[in-house]
């Protein structure tokens, strides 16, 4: 019997089990209060460390996609394939295999396609597992596998949840917690990369049940690159704007038990209208094998955020400047920042610097 990821247990003890860490500082600590971990010390200490690049070069390497067989995984998989990289990709529908493989071509010995559902945990080890037998050890993870869920957070039901959650956040917990024990046990340099989206940046389009999944891989995937920083497993975050895929026609692959019992416009087969609006996107979108190959560049360098599309800068500087006009106006106390600064990193500021450096060169 499989083992599905299941996002209400998650949700009421994971979340449940964090706020009460958070809340370490009250009532519930105080018994048994222990010296503040200096978790920003190593991170400082490693100011100086140069920064790594695990695969700056990628021929001979394997990948392992999720949602690889169409869309911008599949982009994915014909600019790592022609970069001369091994390539597994997961796949749901038999028709979106057939496709991808005849693009990546027909007698490429270095593509393996294998089935998975990626909230199926025992499924993604027995893939890896697949992966490896055929390929050996694999060197970069790229948690593509992604659903369209239209939702609104203010409409959602349990279900809608439910369905984009355990896909679009569990799929990618599935996927680190499967692999990357397998990457720094073999040493040899790996890339773990999440893709995020535009709704992963700022909130818009009435989508705030895909927007609270894909603001969640972000914060994920920048705690993992500090916590590996020095152990040759780099780590990057993919946030696209509109790339042509068929993400519209996620809702064809909801399972059955989490199909509403009511059915709503948001959660119901799109319209024909809409479908007619998704096309004109789609007409002005980037094509899928380019935004592949800036993800390539981005995994070459080691890259936190890989981001391909410019009209997205200005609504994403927004709410960065509104966050910082929102901060209390008065110096905290010192006692209190000496505290805080246990708790600070200055990976932002490395990645920035390194990034503004590039741009000048």
């Amino acid at each position: 019997m499989r083992k599905k990821y299941e996002p209400m247990h998650f949700s009421r003890r994971g979340f449940l089990t964090a706020g009460s860490l958070l809340a370490a500082g009250g009532a519930a600590g105080a018994e048994n209060a222990r010296p503040l971990p200096d978790v920003g010390k190593a991170s400082r200490q490693g100011a100086g460390q140069v920064h790594q690049v695990p695969l700056a070069e990628v021929k001979g390497k394997v990948a392992f996609i999720t949602g690889g067989s169409s869309g911008i995984g599949l982009g994915m998989a014909r600019a790592f394939s022609a970069a001369g990289m091994k390539i597994v990709f997961t796949y749901r529908r038999e028709d979106h295999r057939d496709e991808a493989l005849k693009l990546l071509g027909a007698d490429n010995a270095g593509v393996l396609a294998v089935r998975l559902d990626v909230t199926d945990r025992e499924g993604f080890r027995r893939a890896a597992d697949e992966a490896e037998k055929a390929f050996g050890r694999v060197h970069l993870l790229a948690n593509n596998a992604g659903v369209g869920i239209r939702a609104t957070a203010a409409e959602a039901t349990f279900k809608d949840w439910d369905w984009g959650l355990g896909v679009n956040l569990g799929g990618v917990i599935n996927g680190i917690t499967t692999l990357l024990p397998r990457m720094l046990a073999h040493g040899e340099g790996a890339q773990i990369l999440t893709t995020s989206s535009a709704a992963g940046l700022f909130a818009g389009g009435r989508i705030g049940v895909y927007a609270t999944s894909k603001f969640a891989v972000m914060g994920l995937m920048e705690s993992l690159r500090e916590e590996l920083e020095g152990q040759n497993v780099g780590v990057s975050i993919f946030c696209p704007g509109l790339v042509q895929s068929n993400l519209i026609e996620s809702e064809k692959m909801r399972p059955a038990d989490l199909v509403n019992e009511v059915a709503k416009p948001s959660t119901s087969p799109p319209s024909a209208d809409e479908v007619a609006m998704m096309s004109k996107f789609m007409a002005v979108a980037m094509d899928p094998v380019a935004a592949g190959e800036q993800v390539l560049t981005g995994i070459r360098r080691n890259d936190l955020y890989i981001l391909t599309h410019q009209e997205n800068e200005q609504p994403t500087r927004e709410r960065m400047e509104a966050l910082l006009a929102s901060f209390p106006a008065e110096k905290a106390p010192q006692a209190r920042s000496e505290v805080a600064q246990r708790f600070t990193t200055d990976l932002y500021a490395r990645e920035r610097d390194r990034r503004r450096a590039a741009r000048k060169r």
